[in-house]
């Protein structure tokens, strides 16, 4: 069974597909391979942040993009937060976000 992914809410489902284009077309080519593969792909791709938090890894000419998700019950991923990246550590702000949400998604599913 391939796996599906689903967005926390519309709003953060509009800031991934609001993201430069050539970073949004690698997104969507790592999402491909996610729903094939499942949600650990590994390097160069995606990363595991520790407690059940993920990161995929979009590159384009316009910079480097992270997509930040965790897995719900069955083959699903839920996209919790995106952001393009300035620096080279992934901004604490941006984590507390991702994680505040997955407490959510775990909670509630």
């Amino acid at each position: 069974m391939a796996w599906s992914v689903s967005y926390y809410s519309e709003k953060v489902r509009n800031r991934v597909f609001a993201l430069p284009a050539g970073i949004l077309a690698d997104y969507l080519r790592i999402v491909e391979l996610l729903q094939e593969h499942g949600a650990d792909l590994g390097m160069p791709h995606s990363r595991a942040l520790g407690g059940g938090l993920f990161e995929l890894r979009a590159k384009g000419r316009e910079g480097i993009g992270r997509v930040l998700y965790c897995t719900a019950i069955g083959k699903t991923v839920i996209v919790l937060h995106s952001f393009v990246k300035k620096t080279q550590a992934t901004p604490q702000d941006e984590l507390r976000t991702a994680r505040k949400r997955m407490k959510e998604v775990k909670r509630h599913g």
